[in-house]
C-alpha cells in the first residue's frame, strides 16, 4: 500500500467518523429541540397586578383565552379582554420614563415571558416603568390539536412570511389591537401621577407582531404618540414617516426566515426624514430571540437598547 493511498484512507475515514460525530450533534439537538418545541397546555396563571382596559369585547369571538407553554415561555391565545400589567422600578432608580411592552404571535398568541414579563422585569431593573400589553388576538381553534394546525398552516409555504398590513390598510387590520394600544397609552398617561411617571416620556416596544403593532400605533395612533418606540424582529417595510414621528430603534436577525429579506425601507424611511433611528443587523439570531440567553450575537441587543434609552435621556430622572 502506497503513502498516497494510506493518506486517502486516512481522510476518508476522518471525514467519516466526523460527518458520524456531526449527524449525532444535530440529532440532539433536533430531539431536545423537538421536545421544548411542544406545546403544553397550562392553567391560566395568576395576574394580580393586571388592569382591564376596558375595551370592548372582541366582535364574534367563541373560544375563550387559553395558555400554553414551549421552548420555556408561556404563550396566552384567544385573548378576548385586554390587560395591562405594570412592573414598576424601585422608587430610588425611577428615571420617569416608561415603555409599553407588546409581545409577539402573529397575532394568534402572545409569548408572554420571553417577549412580555422578561423584558419587563429587566427594563425595571434599568429604573423604567414597564407595562405588559396583552392585546386581544384573532380567533384560533380551541383544542390544541386545531391551534397546532392553524399556526402551521400560518407559517407554512415557500415564503414563510406571516401576514403583515401595510401603512394603508393597518388602521382597519389592526382595529382592536390598534384600540387596546391607544387605551393602554391613556391608562398610563392617566395615572402617571401615582406610578411616578411623565406622561412625555412614555414609549413603546414591540416583537414581530407586537413591532407590527408599534409601528401600527406610531403610524396610525392618533392619540398615542409614543415618545420612542423599538421595533425587534418585525417588518421593515418603507412607510410614511410622521412630522412628529419619534426616535426609533430597530433590531434584527440576518438569519431570520420571515423578515431578512435584504431590504430596510423602514430604516431608510426614518433616516431620510432625518428623524433618530438606530438598527442593529445582527449576522445570526433567527426570529423570537427576544430574551432568551443564546450563543448569538443578537443576546446582547438589551444592552444595545439600554444604552440608547441612556443616550436619549430615558435612564435619567431630569430626562438629559
Amino acid at each position: 500500500m502506497n503513502t498516497r493511498y494510506k493518506r486517502s484512507a486516512a481522510r476518508r475515514h476522518w471525514q467519516q467518523s466526523l460527518s458520524q460525530t456531526l449527524l449525532a450533534l444535530c440529532l440532539c439537538a433536533f430531539q431536545a429541540t423537538a421536545a421544548d418545541d411542544q406545546m403544553t397546555p397550562i392553567a391560566t396563571p395568576a395576574q394580580p397586578q393586571a388592569i382591564e382596559l376596558g375595551t370592548p369585547a372582541l366582535p364574534g369571538a367563541k373560544a375563550q383565552e387559553s395558555w400554553h407553554q414551549q421552548y420555556g415561555s408561556r404563550f396566552a391565545r384567544n385573548v378576548t379582554v385586554a390587560t395591562l400589567t405594570p412592573v414598576l422600578p424601585d422608587p430610588k432608580i425611577a428615571s420617569g420614563a416608561a415603555v409599553i411592552v407588546a409581545p409577539g404571535g402573529g397575532f394568534r398568541t402572545l409569548s408572554m415571558d420571553n417577549e412580555g414579563w422578561d423584558v419587563a422585569n429587566a427594563l425595571a431593573k434599568q429604573g423604567i416603568a414597564a407595562f405588559v400589553l396583552k392585546y386581544r388576538l384573532n380567533q384560533t381553534p380551541a383544542d390544541m390539536a386545531g391551534f397546532q394546525q392553524s399556526m402551521q398552516e400560518l407559517f407554512s409555504g415557500a415564503a414563510r412570511r406571516p401576514p403583515r398590513p401595510n401603512q394603508a390598510t393597518m388602521a382597519t387590520e389592526l382595529a382592536p389591537q390598534l384600540e387596546d394600544a391607544r387605551a393602554a397609552f391613556a391608562l398610563v398617561r392617566s395615572r402617571a401621577g401615582e406610578w411616578q411617571i411623565d406622561p412625555n416620556r412614555i414609549g413603546m416596544i414591540g416583537f414581530s407582531a407586537g413591532a407590527m403593532l408599534t409601528m401600527a400605533t406610531t403610524l396610525v395612533g392618533q392619540e398615542a404618540k409614543p415618545a420612542f418606540i423599538a421595533n425587534i424582529y418585525g417588518p421593515l417595510d418603507a412607510v410614511t414617516v410622521p412630522v412628529d414621528a419619534p426616535p426609533l430603534f430597530v433590531a434584527l436577525a440576518a438569519d431570520d426566515p420571515f423578515f431578512a429579506q435584504g431590504k430596510f425601507g423602514l430604516i431608510e424611511s426614518w433616516f431620510a426624514a432625518k428623524k433618530p433611528v438606530e438598527f442593529h443587523f445582527y449576522e445570526q439570531g433567527g426570529h423570537g430571540f427576544g430574551m432568551y440567553p443564546k450563543t448569538t450575537s443578537s443576546t446582547g441587543w438589551f444592552d444595545a437598547f439600554s444604552r440608547w434609552l441612556r443616550m436619549h435621556g430615558m435612564l435619567s430622572a431630569q430626562g438629559a
